[in-house]
């Protein structure tokens, strides 16, 4: 086996961030991309290091007419490396990439389940880390939004989320493909600019490289690093605070809150506006179907040191916050 600098930064990245343990089971998505390739083959590579039992997963979205095809091609790879093949494909073809994310983190975690891996594995790199900040940036998005794409993350009970390529460009995996002469199957819809993320891929990034940074990706990728790192502090600061002001004393109470709720204004207006916010957005997570907008947290947390009887009008679903006295209620 060729030992590369690529293999070196894998193996090092995996130990010293603890992404999976020895001897466990990891289930890799392979569509047959160059990220995914290089990816398998890596972790092919280390298996006799780690002990690991490697399987793949291919999820066929049949939204391209050769999507049958490159599912056979996934799968000819599985048997030539001698690995688990699992195949998924849709009932009808997904057209909508939310969707299409939505049902193949579902299907991967149904066959995680049904086959004991305690890992699931993507190829998700430093380019796609880059380009979903700025894909949220120009959505509209806080901190939260800009740290997407983490290293790691649960997806169900006993199952984890791993993605140990994201200090790797999209251009070392093509040349980590190209190396080994690794059999990349070209997906056209990447090239399809009805897509804002192709567009970012193809135009917006290309022009910031030529323009204003010839590192751009790894220099984003780094800034969604740095705030991953301080979103988790004061996530877990807010917490903290929400507990405080809604007078938890045990930490499953705080998980659930059910209307009606208290929130205790004194003890809310001690804090710095930023925790105030994370506050009324994690409280408004847990009563609202869809996630908050950034006005139904600004109009909840105006009520901090808004007088006494003001109230919102209704969130959706009906619920509508009132000051009385010192505290916030919502019913």
């Amino acid at each position: 086996m060729v030992w590369t600098p690529l293999h070196a930064k894998i193996h090092r990245t995996i130990r010293s961030r603890h992404l999976f343990e020895r001897n466990q089971r990891l289930l890799i998505a392979v569509s047959g991309g160059q990220d995914s390739l290089c990816l398998i083959k890596l972790l092919l590579d280390l298996q006799p290091k780690w002990g690991w039992y490697l399987g793949i997963a291919h999820c066929d979205h049949r939204w391209r007419s050769d999507s049958e095809a490159n599912a056979h091609h996934v799968e000819n790879l599985a048997k030539t490396w001698g690995i688990s093949f699992y195949l998924e494909t849709a009932n009808k073809p997904i057209n909508s990439e939310a969707t299409a994310r939505d049902w193949r983190y579902q299907v991967l975690s149904a066959i995680a389940q049904a086959n004991n891996y305690q890992y699931i594995v993507t190829g998700h790199t430093a380019s796609d880390r880059a380009e979903t900040l700025l894909y949220n940036l120009i959505r509209g998005t806080g901190a939260d939004g800009l740290q997407a794409l983490t290293w790691q993350r649960p997806l169900t009970t006993g199952i984890v989320l791993v993605r140990p390529l994201l200090e790797i460009t999209r251009k070392q995996t093509e040349q980590f493909c190209e190396e080994f002469k690794l059999p990349i199957w070209e997906d056209s819809t990447n090239q399809d600019l009805q897509y804002a993320r192709n567009r970012i891929r193809q135009e917006l990034i290309p022009y910031l490289r030529e323009n204003f940074n010839p590192q751009v990706e790894s220099a984003l990728a780094q800034t969604a690093e740095l705030l991953q790192a301080e979103v988790e502090y004061l996530e877990k600061a807010a917490q903290q605070l929400r507990d405080g002001a809604l007078g938890v004393r045990h930490e499953e109470d705080s998980l659930t809150p059910l209307l009606p709720l208290r929130l205790n204004r004194r003890v809310l207006q001690k804090a710095p506006l930023a925790l105030q916010r994370r506050v009324m957005r994690q409280v408004l997570q847990q009563i609202l179907t869809d996630a908050p907008s950034f006005e139904h947290i600004e109009k909840l947390t105006a009520l901090i040191i808004a007088p006494n009887r003001s109230q919102t009008d209704p969130f959706p679903g009906g619920a509508i916050a009132q000051v009385e006295g010192d505290w916030i209620c919502l019913k």
